[in-house]
């Protein structure tokens, strides 16, 4: 199930435990009557220096060219979006109210919905249900397209298209070493009627994902068979270990507070959260 309808099934009373995006955690514990409590288990986390996609023979060059662009997008208060906007803003001095911001479907059209909240005085255009971004993207009616889920054109390998950054890998390793920012997408929400009956269940649920996440990783390093397809496994996993340490994708507040401390900024500086607030608020003891 996907997390969204997760999510919303668990508000609606259906879960009693659900996978929820962080920005929206942020965002719902900044107002008050917050109906469920987080747990510090980081299930996604990912950079998004390849998620900007740009018409080429725009004179794009850098990120500091995206100011006065138009860009699309079609989740544009989820996780990736509120970072790649901090990326943009805080590296490169490219504010959201700098873009002037197209809202909806990437290959197919769907019905957006202006998002709320958003910050006071952005501009943004909503697509009627037949255009989608891709094809705006490789006419050039918009000139880049800030997305989680790669375009068809750049799929494709159609050469109006390509990525903001090059090799984004190395601008990844680049920017978590300058500011030690591995971004998290998804964490645990937890009902919070089932937490008050049942406290303890906190430390448990974490322990258990910390247990599930330790199998997963330490499988990875077999040797006699690969665990995935992939045949550089093994020099992929020691790189990583090279980079982020040998707990590269760990749990828990303190290890990732670089990260959630810059997304709480993100989130209420994009007016999506009515203070700003500390990792510590956003989660129950573990």
């Amino acid at each position: 199930m996907r997390p969204r309808i997760a999510f919303e099934r668990m508000l609606e009373g259906d879960f009693d435990m659900s996978e929820m995006s962080f920005a929206t955690l942020v965002s719902m514990k900044s107002g008050p009557n917050c109906p469920f409590v987080a747990i510090p288990v980081m299930l996604s986390k990912m950079f998004r220096h390849d998620a900007i996609y740009i018409r080429v023979n725009r004179g794009i060059r850098r990120p500091e060219d995206l100011a006065g662009r138009r860009i699309g997008t079609m989740r544009f208060t989820s996780t990736a979006l509120v970072y790649a906007r901090g990326l943009l803003q805080h590296e490169y001095g490219v504010t959201p109210k700098d873009i002037h911001w197209f809202i909806g479907g990437i290959d197919h059209g769907i019905a957006p919905v202006m998002p709320s909240p958003i910050e006071p005085g952005l501009k943004i255009t909503l697509l009627d249900k037949a255009q989608c971004l891709n094809d705006m993207l490789l006419n050039g009616d918009i000139d880049a397209l800030i997305s989680q889920d790669m375009p068809d054109g750049f799929r494709l390998g159609d050469p109006r298209v390509a990525r903001l950054f090059p090799n984004p890998k190395d601008a990844e390793i680049a920017y978590y070493r300058k500011t030690g920012i591995f971004p998290v997408m998804h964490t645990i929400a937890i009902r919070n009627d089932v937490y008050d009956r049942n406290p303890w269940i906190a430390g448990a649920i974490y322990d258990a994902f910390n247990q599930a996440k330790d199998m997963a990783l330490n499988g990875l390093y077999d040797t006699d068979a690969l665990q995935m397809g992939l045949p550089f496994l093994i020099d992929h996993l020691e790189e990583t270990r090279r980079v982020f340490g040998a707990d590269f994708f760990s749990y828990g507040i303190d290890s990732n507070r670089t990260a959630l401390a810059a997304l709480c900024q993100y989130v209420h500086e994009q007016n999506m959260a009515a203070v700003r607030l500390s990792p510590e608020d956003l989660f129950v003891p573990v």
